[in-house]
């Protein structure tokens, strides 16, 4: 009988470099560096996301950065800014402080919803690509979108699945899966929005790579328990995507087929 190999065995890559995890994890909004460390230890997560504008790079005082594991990889971010120049700048920063080019890029549109401003991020995409920045852009569920930032260079594209924060889940399931199909060698990572383990499952059913998130851990009531919640809905649901779900049918199918049976 052939065996099936977990998903912790099943890697993707993003510019050359391998993980085995396929959550990528926050550092915001917990309650303590302990509960941050142990929600990151219990996460299996191989690469982390700092917000570069809101912590001291020079280590003038003490920050999160003091207190991730070093076997974690360090992916900044540019949260927080409102143009391609300011994400330009952000990222540029990022790469001297924390001797790193992978930036993931955000460029936000509206301080309410903090929808991304594509146009904008599309922009800053193509700057720092030239610059030999390894971009992983946050942008709207936008298949044509998603087509120009794999055009310029980006090695992987970041759709949101709701609002940041929210908490929602995917809420829209079909552009997910559209994009899926239309872009079946891409590497597409859900950004932002979802909020208990049953969402990180369901973006993982409709193909996605990998996920990050961070509210969804930091702010549960136990940390820990919800990031190991996510790291074993993130397995399933890969493992669910690659098994191939059975049809959808308007009716119903007997489990046990008639032919063949006794009369």
């Amino acid at each position: 009988m052939a065996t099936v190999a977990p998903a912790t065995t099943d890697k993707f890559e993003i510019a050359g470099r391998a993980f085995t995890s396929r959550l990528i994890i926050g550092t915001g909004k917990y309650r303590s560096y302990e509960e941050m460390k142990a929600a990151h230890q219990a996460s299996g997560a191989e690469m982390v996301t700092v917000a570069v504008r809101r912590v001291p790079l020079d280590r003038s005082s003490e920050s999160f950065l003091d207190h991730l594991n070093p076997q974690l990889a360090i992916l900044p971010n540019t949260a927080g800014c409102y143009n391609a120049e300011d994400a330009i700048r952000t990222a540029r920063l990022a790469r001297e402080a924390l001797h790193t080019d992978w930036i993931k890029l955000e460029v936000i549109g509206d301080q309410t919803t903090l929808f991304p401003d594509n146009e904008q991020t599309l922009a800053a995409a193509r700057t720092l690509v030239k610059e030999g920045f390894i971009v992983l852009p946050y942008f709207t569920d936008d298949l044509i979108m998603a087509k120009k930032l794999l055009d310029a260079g980006c090695p992987a594209v970041m759709p949101l699945a709701a609002p940041i924060g929210s908490g929602l889940g995917v809420q829209n399931p079909a552009n997910l899966a559209i994009m899926r199909e239309q872009l079946p060698n891409a590497t597409i990572i859900v950004d932002a929005g979802v909020g208990t383990a049953s969402d990180a499952a369901i973006a993982m059913e409709l193909g996605a790579d990998a996920i990050l998130m961070n509210t969804a851990i930091a702010e549960a009531q136990h940390p820990a328990q919800m990031a190991t919640a996510m790291r074993l809905a993130i397995e399933a649901g890969r493992l669910a995507y690659l098994a191939g779900r059975m049809p959808r049918r308007l009716y119903a199918s007997a489990s046990s087929p008639l032919t063949g049976t006794i009369k």
